[in-house]
């Protein structure tokens, strides 16, 4: 089993503090484990009675009345331990009917603290706040970083680095010792769970189009892309007559999943978001990779896809960047990987893969030098370096100093 100790942190820091804890996170990236069972342990472990945590699975049969609201609210009201504090907490709530005005019932008991996990679109960062009335806390949960999946690895970062580009980090995959394993779980998970469920949920008639957008997607992590250039590739394909609008539709159920990431294009020097293209990357590249039936397995842009996540789970609003220049009178635009934000922090990250010569150097450092502020720039190298402030100004360092190290940004 996976610690998860940073996500588990964050519930620890949430309790009592009188709001929902809501953790939202892809299927099987290991929600209903951190509630369930690490969380639970450490309320015993801290000397909160049994009989004070009320430990309730929606998506078990047995449990299959508790959907139900009002029955749901009897049973927790009759297993309250009064005068104690109570810790409530429920998997795949979402199962539940009118579960919001519940949770939100339970809130004005002063002796119940509460925990969900859900899966679906209701439990998207922007609707939360509206859905419970500013009444809530979100924990985002990621499938295992790359930190996280070294815990129980046995051999060199080398080895564990290309097994985790190739299946990612959802924690059962990741367990699986057997490569084949690994490669029949992610394609079964594709078809049967998130394609299913995403056809399912928004009764989606074309199953063939969801599935060829997944590809194209999947197919083009870390190139620039919008609805109307996908859809122009759908015309070149057997897909013909998919129009921009299902697309942009069809993009966000991924997104609602949280299958998907947008990364919005944002123009530097002009300090603006530009809408005509963005990126999308996958919340794990191992699923990426099974979409693609192992087939497009390229290092320089899944590295990227890692890094992007990487940020996304320290906590950084994360946009690519552009950088306006001129040369002899004509207008160019250089891209920044990664604009990293949170709080008054910045960061300008460039994703190198290998820089092999001065050329690809220079190349690197060409948008960083036309960035005309001083937050720090930082370029990221798959090469083993000892990480270090060049010439420029610019933080260098190694692929596994940025991913093992949790402060690695502030050097």
């Amino acid at each position: 089993m996976y610690s998860r100790a940073f996500y588990l942190q964050q519930l620890v820091d949430g309790k009592d503090n009188g709001l929902v804890k809501v953790i939202t996170g892809v299927r099987r990236c290991g929600k209903s484990v951190l509630l369930s069972t690490l969380f639970h342990q450490h309320l015993v472990a801290s000397g909160v009675d049994e009989e004070q945590i009320l430990d309730l699975a929606l998506d078990d049969r047995d449990n299959a009345e508790l959907r139900n609201p009002d029955t749901f609210l009897s049973y927790v009201k009759a297993h309250i331990v009064k005068g104690k504090d109570n810790y409530i907490l429920v998997d795949e709530v979402q199962m539940m009917e009118d579960f919001v005005s519940v949770l939100l019932s339970l809130l004005h008991k002063p002796d119940c603290d509460i925990y969900v996990t859900g899966s679906n679109s209701r439990f998207l960062s922007t609707d939360i706040a509206t859905e419970f009335r500013g009444r809530s806390q979100e924990i985002h949960i990621q499938p295992l970083s790359f930190a996280e999946f070294m815990e129980n690895y046995e051999g060199s970062i080398r080895d564990a680095w290309h097994e985790y580009l190739e299946f990612g980090g959802l924690p059962q995959v990741a367990l699986f010792k057997n490569r084949k394993q690994k490669i029949d779980y992610l394609s079964n998970l594709v078809t049967t769970v998130y394609v299913r469920d995403l056809i399912e949920r928004n009764h989606i008639q074309n199953d063939d189009g969801m599935t060829e957008l997944m590809r194209v997607l999947a197919s083009s992590i870390g190139s620039p892309s919008n609805p109307s250039r996908i859809a122009n590739t759908f015309a070149s394909t057997a897909h013909k007559g998919v129009s921009d609008d299902t697309i942009a539709k069809y993009i966000k159920y991924l997104e609602e999943s949280f299958l998907v990431y947008e990364a919005l294009r944002y123009d530097v020097k002009g300090r603006k978001y530009i809408g005509t293209e963005t990126k999308y990357y996958f919340s794990d590249i191992g699923l990426r990779n099974s979409i693609l039936e192992f087939r497009q397995i390229e290092e320089n842009h899944s590295m990227e896809n890692v890094i992007y996540n990487e940020l996304k789970m320290r906590g950084f609003n994360v946009d690519v960047g552009r950088v306006e220049v001129r040369e002899n009178q004509i207008r160019k635009y250089l891209e920044v990987d990664f604009v990293a934000n949170q709080g008054s922090q910045r960061y300008y990250i460039q994703s190198a893969y290998r820089l092999t010569d001065e050329e690809k150097v220079s190349q690197e450092k060409k948008t960083l030098r036309n960035i005309p502020d001083s937050f720090k720039k930082i370029i990221i190298e798959e090469n083993d370096i000892v990480p270090y402030r060049d010439d420029d100004g610019f933080v260098r360092m190694g692929l596994f100093d940025f991913l093992l190290n949790p402060s690695s940004l502030e050097f």
